[in-house]
């Protein structure tokens, strides 16, 4: 099970530092999705937040980068050794840069749909699909840092059902015959989408708690 590996990957070992950038790169990315969200909601404005929103997703960049520098590193002067748990924090890693990249499409929903959200019978829903994203990133850092099981099987559990929720606020869109307007419908499906991606690259970070390195970013 990687968890064990996990737990050994991680003591006092020179890649300890690596795990720590992980934990980085999800911080980075939950500051992002609040700060998008804000946009979104016009609770800041976009041109306020987009620099510093650009400049940490470059710093989630870096981290992936140093990351992979540093698995390596390790594998190289230590061939055969942590082969699995190397494999995993470079997975999961690129799943934290992943959700960085949908934080700023999240952004650009708000900067540039400006006309405003009319029908509560998508806003409130995706808003409580973002109410729900949220604090999905503490569960899934709390899961990878202490290698606990239990809080990855509720991440995933939790990402599932909102990836449910966003494709039947999808089909919905798609069979509404009521009016809406397209500019207002889309920016309704692509906020879907965003949410349900980084709730599931979320729990791709999950899985690397419970399975082997083949059943990473799969679940039943």
């Amino acid at each position: 099970m990687l968890k064990q590996l996990f737990s050994a990957f991680r003591s006092g070992d020179v890649l300890d530092r690596a795990f720590s950038q992980f934990a980085e790169m999800l911080d980075h990315a939950l500051w992002m999705f609040i700060r998008a969200n804000e946009v979104l909601h016009r609770k800041v404005d976009a041109e306020e937040v987009r620099e510093s929103l650009y400049r940490r997703d470059k710093s989630v960049n870096e981290l992936l980068r140093s990351i992979r520098r540093k698995i390596v590193r390790h594998l190289t002067i230590n061939p055969g050794s942590d082969v699995a748990a190397s494999l995993a924090l470079m997975s999961v890693a690129k799943d934290a840069e992943r959700i960085g990249d949908y934080c700023k499409n999240v952004l650009e929903v708000g900067r540039f749909y400006t006309k405003g959200f009319h029908l509560p019978r998508y806003q409130e829903p995706l808003d409580g699909i973002c109410g729900r994203v949220e604090p999905l990133f503490g569960t899934v850092t709390k899961a990878f840092k202490d290698s606990d099981a239990e809080a990855a099987k509720a991440a995933i559990k939790a990402a599932d059902a909102i990836g449910d929720d966003c494709d039947q606020i999808i089909e919905r869109l798609l069979g509404d015959t009521a009016s809406i307007e397209t500019h207002e419908a889309v920016a309704y499906s692509l906020l879907a989408r965003h949410y349900k991606r980084v709730s599931s690259h979320l729990a791709n970070v999950a899985t690397a708690i419970l399975g082997r390195v083949e059943d990473l970013d799969f679940r039943p």
